[in-house]
């Protein structure tokens, strides 16, 4: 008998891989490396031949697998799709998954538009979009949080890194100033930093007394830093998103340069207003980078 024959069993027909094939229309190619990814299992396989048969009831599962790779799902998540099977809790994970992919492909174009822009010569007409000064901060107490994070955590780690920290402030003599992120090395896709969370607070002694109970927990700790002038620009809380902020940090940079004046550290984001409360054309940010 050959691996393409029917077996017929009392209850139920089971059917080899290339009736399967047949039915399902795919590839027995296909089904093989279903299996091997633990999305489809054969429902009998024998022992002795290593055939593989299917039942005629795996024909949708089959079909939908197939379907879901097209759409370049990963596979973690074809899988939990499958096991819901047909009902609204399989639409929903699709539906996060394509709302997922469509935020996705807006943020490359959109990266893909400033790029363009970049590689045609247009860089300083970009750069003009943004207007630059220059403020003098006076010396700060700031508690930190520090973590290496790539691009995609990024949002998610800044919110609750400074929602920790405000709240720990309560304990520190209170906030003093608007709390913002260093930047030490590149985050991005491939690049983790890090990057460090501060925000101002009033009372050093009780400061340092907050990071010795939960420094370890936390990975917190306290820092002075000096007076010093920042190079700044103001962006909306739409700007803020990427790429429109890598070209606000471009123009700083830029316009330092011009200037002659020379970078003094790592770059920073200044958030001053409330990120929930603010809508997409209101300032909330600056992009500054110390200068001397």
């Amino acid at each position: 008998m050959t691996e393409d024959a029917v077996v017929d069993e009392p209850d139920q027909e089971l059917l080899t891989i290339g009736a399967f094939a047949a039915r399902a229309r795919l590839s027995a190619k296909a089904l093989r490396l279903y299996d091997r990814l633990g999305l489809l299992a054969p429902a009998h396989v024998d022992e002795a031949t290593g055939y593989r048969y299917y039942r005629a009831g795996q024909v949708e599962r089959a079909r939908l697998v197939a379907m879901l790779r097209q759409l370049d799902m990963p596979l973690a998540r074809i899988a939990e799709v499958v096991a819901a099977g047909d009902g609204p809790t399989a639409a929903a994970l699709l539906g996060a998954y394509w709302a997922d992919v469509e935020a996705r492909v807006a943020g490359q174009r959109t990266l893909a538009e400033y790029l363009r822009g970049r590689l045609s010569g247009r860089s300083s007409e970009m750069y003009r979009k943004f207007a630059i000064e220059t403020v003098d901060v006076p010396a700060q107490v700031v508690i930190t949080e520090t973590r290496h994070v790539l691009a995609g955590e990024l949002p998610a780690w800044i919110g609750a890194s400074l929602g920790r920290l405000e709240s720990a402030a309560r304990e520190c003599g209170g906030v003093t100033a608007a709390p913002f992120v260093v930047y030490h090395s590149e985050v991005s896709m491939e690049s983790d930093g890090p990057a460090e969370s501060c925000v101002p607070v009033a009372d050093e002694a009780a400061a340092r007394a907050w990071a010795e109970r939960h420094g370890r927990t936390w990975g917190t700790k306290v820092a002075v830093h000096p007076a010093q002038r920042l190079a700044y620009t103001r962006i909306t809380k739409a700007q803020v998103a990427h790429p429109q902020i890598i070209a606000a940090f471009e123009a700083v940079e830029e316009w330092i340069a011009r200037e002659g004046l020379e970078q003094a550290g790592p770059c920073r984001e200044v958030y001053f207003a409330d990120w929930e409360a603010t809508g997409a054309q209101d300032p909330v940010c600056d992009v500054a980078f110390p200068v001397s």
